[in-house]
């Protein structure tokens, strides 16, 4: 499968209804545009058969906190997953194969993983999107615990992700009821992308960083940052047509930004460009 069969996959996946929408299938497409001759079949039969392992491990009282610490045991102890302390921002570390492969990933890679085993054990968990980490949480009622699976699977209770906020932004950081609140996967698969737009753009990859936005984009259309970001891109490469389109449709649909004017300045460097 190449490159434009991947982004087709890609999309077919993201255009389904919330609940009908695979986490697993769309994280593969998005490794296979990098990997052209993934097989993403393999990886999904993996993660079937690494649920079949953990479910061979649950108590037979599944308590939540016994069937987390089950989880914790199989995918820390025994397989040594862990997070990718020392090389962070390796795009590697985005790519569900690479991450089943290398055992070894980011909060929101590694978060895919294990929200991937609790599904298949019939255990109902989502991802949780914190400002600055990631982490998964448990969806049964009353059950306000979070699981912060780049440190071994460390459960954390509300203080302890307000004190993680605090660490990260400091002392006068608050966190938001939103922030705790758990995610869907279109959410969480255009957290993903942006974190490796934000790697290639720090790269100056300008192809990957402009793949990644694409991709954004077909998850969320209306995302208006993005939109901007890929009409600069464009405008980078020198393809104006494509540039042109994008920033107009920023300005029309937020003519008030704080950078209305600079945006402008670029469109007017576009027509001036063209009148040659």
């Amino acid at each position: 499968m190449g490159i434009i069969a991947a982004r087709q996959r890609f999309q077919a996946e993201v255009e389904k209804p919330d609940g009908e929408m695979n986490l697993a299938i769309a994280a593969l497409a998005i490794a296979q545009e990098e990997y052209p001759h993934l097989d993403c079949d393999s990886y999904l039969q993996r993660l079937d058969q690494m649920g079949t392992e953990l479910a061979a491990r649950l108590p037979e009282g599944r308590y939540p906190l016994k069937v987390i610490r089950a989880i914790n045991q199989y995918l820390f102890s025994e397989l040594n997953f862990q997070g990718n302390q020392r090389d962070y921002y390796n795009p590697q570390n985005s790519f569900l194969n690479d991450v089943m492969d290398r055992r070894t990933g980011i909060p929101i890679s590694l978060s895919l993983l294990y929200l991937e085993l609790a599904q298949r054990v019939g255990f109902p968990m989502a991802g949780v999107a914190m400002p600055g980490h990631f982490l998964v949480r448990p969806t049964l009622e009353d059950m306000a615990i979070f699981v912060d699976v780049f440190h071994q699977g460390e459960v954390l209770f509300e203080e302890d992700c307000h004190a993680l906020i605090r660490e990260f932004y400091g002392e006068a950081a608050h966190l938001q009821p939103e922030h705790l609140a758990p995610i869907g996967p279109r959410p969480f698969l255009v957290r993903m992308l942006t974190n490796l737009k934000g790697i290639y753009l720090h790269r100056q990859d300008i192809p990957r960083a402009l793949a990644a936005i694409d991709r954004i984009l077909l998850v969320f259309p209306h995302s208006l940052h993005d939109l901007r970001d890929r009409g600069l891109i464009h405008y980078r490469l020198g393809q104006l047509d494509s540039a042109k389109t994008d920033l107009k449709r920023y300005l029309q649909a937020a003519p008030d930004a704080p950078d209305a004017f600079e945006v402008q300045q670029v469109l007017s460097q576009i027509h001036r460009v063209e009148r040659g």
